[in-house]
């Protein structure tokens, strides 16, 4: 149980200089699902309003498909738990002077039902800068799946997802 705390406090300490914003003005977002999958995770602090952990232990049976063995990438739950950002970058950054990008596959919870049937598929994000007034959309045509999502200033960000009558939310942090 120490080493664990040591290992999240180092953690969390990487994540929180990574994340630039000073003003505090981002909700709260809903516990992760963490708790339920019993994964260890890392986040920023809770005054940066930066609130979804980064998860690094295996990806859940629903959303490990095309992954081999133990996949342990890192990835951040949605509030509700039905969808999870598998980080192929990460950490996510601004500028990728590399040649890399922000790589993210977005796996959502199969549903038996769609609360909106005639709702598009596309996953539709809206994201919103903490303590600011910043807000950019992106878009990943035919709904959650691979995608790179740029995001034009550092710090933590605030995304509302939708994709065929779903809604959760996050919080990702974008380094400079």
């Amino acid at each position: 149980m120490v080493s664990w705390g040591r290992s999240l406090l180092a953690a969390s300490v990487v994540l929180l200089a990574g994340c630039t914003t000073t003003a505090s003005g981002g909700s709260a977002a809903a516990p992760s699902a963490s708790a339920a999958t019993g994964s260890t995770a890392t986040s920023a602090s809770a005054a940066t309003g930066c609130h979804s952990p980064i998860e690094t232990k295996s990806l859940p049976d629903w959303a490990d498909a095309g992954f081999h063995g133990d996949a342990r990438v890192p990835h951040v739950f949605g509030a509700k738990g039905d969808i999870v950002a598998v980080l192929f970058a990460h950490p996510l950054r601004q500028v990728r002077e590399d040649g890399s990008n922000n790589k993210i596959l977005w796996v959502a919870r199969a549903a038996t039902t769609s609360p909106d049937p005639t709702a598009p598929a596309t996953l539709v994000i809206t994201a919103t800068l903490d303590g600011t007034g910043t807000q950019v959309t992106r878009e990943v045509a035919g709904g959650p799946g691979p995608s790179i999502i740029d995001l034009p200033q550092a710090g933590c960000w605030r995304l509302d997802l939708r994709w065929s009558g779903h809604t959760d939310t996050m919080d990702l942090v974008y380094t400079p």
